[in-house]
């Protein structure tokens, strides 16, 4: 198999320097370009960082991107110019950000996944098939924990399993959102789903969602011990995604749920 000429964003950040890390031991790959949103003078491995632009990606052939809404849309613009395929891991997008996205898979083929770990990929599933089987007796939540550096919350994990709960109800996700807690030791079962988010020490990912009839409880969870687990399933997805035509794929795509 002939090696993909990979670029990888925002290489300074925690994700960016594991994806370089599993990307170098991966034989699927040859990394060609770096790019983060301000000046680096490190290499890696030989590849100097540049800024987002034209001339950085024009050797890629797939981009990987963990960063910000605002970043993803820039990579989104300059790969869809070129012609490069995306994986997108970056979480925290709004409405219109995720209608660009879509906007944009129309001309190249993306991949955006909430979370790139296939044990939470499969966890979100059972969510769904769960929801679906107790139906509207049970009122359901979501609680999750990442270290005490990641801003946005919900993460984009709980927010995965919120509209796992909405589909096997077949209910509009944001119809059904509920409240969102900060670090709160307790939070209520509703008619709607909340999410409580807790923020400490260096924990890398743990998730929970919790069905109640008031007579019992099911609960689901997944937790992540090495942050390699993700850019091991970014690579896993770029590899599944080179080959396909224009839209926008999903984990739940490349593992064939139905």
């Amino acid at each position: 198999m002939k090696k993909i000429n990979l670029g990888i964003t925002g290489c300074m950040g925690r994700m960016g320097q594991q994806l370089i890390k599993s990307s170098r031991k991966d034989v699927n790959f040859k990394l060609v370009t770096l790019t983060e949103n301000r000046l680096v003078n490190n290499r890696f491995y030989g590849i100097k960082p540049e800024l987002n632009s034209d001339k950085a990606f024009k050797k890629t052939e797939l981009i990987i991107d963990f960063t910000i809404p605002s970043c993803t849309l820039e990579i989104l613009r300059i790969a869809a110019k070129l012609k490069k395929k995306v994986v997108i891991g970056t979480t925290g997008f709004n409405r219109r950000q995720e209608n660009l996205i879509k906007k944009y898979s129309k001309k190249i083929p993306i991949l955006k996944a909430g979370n790139m770990s296939l044990g939470i990929n499969l966890l979100v599933y059972l969510t769904e098939i769960t929801s679906n089987a107790l139906g509207k007796n049970f009122l359901s939540k979501v609680f999750e924990t990442h270290h005490k550096y990641k801003k946005d919350y919900p993460s984009g994990t709980a927010l995965m399993l919120g509209k796992g709960i909405a589909a096997g109800k077949r209910m509009n996700f944001y119809s059904l959102f509920g409240k969102k807690y900060l670090n709160k030791k307790t939070f209520p079962y509703s008619k709607k789903i909340n999410f409580n988010s807790i923020r400490k020490g260096q924990i890398i990912g743990e998730h929970e969602v919790r069905f109640s009839s008031g007579k019992e409880i099911i609960t689901l969870n997944h937790e992540a011990f090495d942050r390699a687990l993700y850019s091991e399933g970014a690579l896993t997805a770029a590899k599944w995604l080179i080959n396909k035509k224009p839209g926008l794929y999903s984990m739940r795509d490349l593992m064939n749920f139905k």
